[in-house]
């Protein structure tokens, strides 16, 4: 679904590679966690997934579709949350969704019906009328949650997703990872929350200095661990030990 080759990025100023030579598949059909300390290249990299920001070298394709030289179609396959999610804050969040609906060029039937399960399930059909300015941070996170995923895409990419959402919602988003890839779709997101993904995920991959130090299932993680440890919280913190 997603395949990453060769990805390196270096910030002007720098002499750090921020990504450094990295490969990187996620299947269809499954959650896979992507870890790492801060400043390890885990929002670098995925902002140069969704065509944010172009790397200076490497080649990364959506479902055998370029995302720099075909960025369109590429966009029409992902739906991402970013950490911190940035709207039009003078839009109500109807507004919001029909602008995003409009973007994907997503029927108006579908949309509402869409819009509609999603918002019941994140109890936030009642704030639609309202600005978005007078949001808390966990209702833009649900509705940034609901406008990615109108056009039910392909992938899914999420940057710390849980960050702001009440304990409902955070079971309720994951039960929604959950039955997204079962319908043959792929999730790819970052956390630092260790406990959900070891729990969630199919596979974990962990980065470190720009570079990919692990990748695999539990047990595969647990191969590559030296200690043998069993948790994901004692892998990571040997894995990425300075």
């Amino acid at each position: 679904m997603l395949l990453i080759q060769g990805l390196s990025k270096t910030y002007r100023g720098s002499q750090t590679k921020a990504v450094d030579d990295l490969h990187l598949d996620v299947r269809r059909g499954e959650i896979f966690g992507f870890l790492g300390p801060n400043g390890a290249g885990k929002t670098t990299t995925i902002k140069a997934v969704v065509g944010l920001l172009r790397p200076d070298t490497g080649r990364i394709t959506v479902d055998g579709t370029d995302v720099w030289t075909s960025p369109i179609p590429a966009k029409r396959l992902m739906g991402f949350v970013p950490d911190t999610p940035e709207m039009y804050d003078k839009l109500t969040g109807r507004d919001y969704l029909s602008f995003i609906a409009d973007v994907f060029e997503v029927p108006a039937d579908q949309r509402d019906k869409r819009a509609a399960e999603l918002l019941e399930m994140f109890a936030l059909s009642d704030a639609l009328p309202d600005l978005i300015q007078s949001y808390s941070h966990g209702m833009k996170q649900k509705l940034a949650v609901t406008a990615a995923l109108l056009h039910r895409p392909s992938l899914l990419i999420l940057d710390e997703p849980l960050t702001g959402l009440d304990p409902r919602s955070s079971h309720l988003f994951k039960e929604l990872m959950r039955s997204h890839c079962d319908e043959g779709k792929s999730v790819f997101f970052s956390t630092h929350v260790l406990e959900v993904a070891e729990r969630l995920c199919d596979r974990i991959g962990i980065i470190n200095r720009g570079r990919l130090v692990a990748v695999g299932t539990m047990d595969e993680l647990r191969q590559k661990a030296a200690s043998g440890e069993s948790s994901l919280e004692e892998i990571f913190l040997e894995l990425t030990r300075e």
